[in-house]
């Protein structure tokens, strides 16, 4: 059963940083592709990020630049840092996880078999 687990939400100002973690359960870590999701209230889930098994990384536009997703295979985790935050970051932030699929873009949720139950994220103005 995979299981996945974020951490380090929380309340930060406006242009601060915050680095989520997302502990996984998965017996063959480095074989899955790891995505970022996020939902404010009243939104849609939206696509934050992704990384694959081989570190190759995509972003929303909204937070290239500021926002980076890394992995350590070894501690089966994955990482998002935060950076330049705006009160439009606010959301709660979700893990996802889905064993490595050739052509598939990675930026559906639906592409995604196993989440997390987020963690929130609050951005102060």
């Amino acid at each position: 059963q995979v299981q996945l687990a974020e951490a380090g939400g929380g309340l930060v100002q406006a242009g601060g940083s915050l680095r989520l973690s997302c502990a996984t359960s998965i017996i063959s870590f480095n074989t899955y592709t790891m995505g970022w999701f996020r939902q404010a209230p009243g939104k849609e889930r939206e696509f934050v990020g992704c990384i694959t098994g081989n570190s190759n990384v995509n972003y929303a536009d909204s937070v290239k630049g500021r926002f980076t997703i890394s992995r350590d295979n070894a501690k089966k985790t994955v990482y998002l840092e935060m950076n330049s935050l705006k009160p439009g970051d606010t959301a709660v932030y979700y893990c996802a996880a889905q064993i490595q699929i050739l052509g598939r873009r990675w930026v559906s949720s639906k592409d995604y078999d196993f989440w997390g139950q987020g963690t929130q994220v609050t951005v102060s103005s």
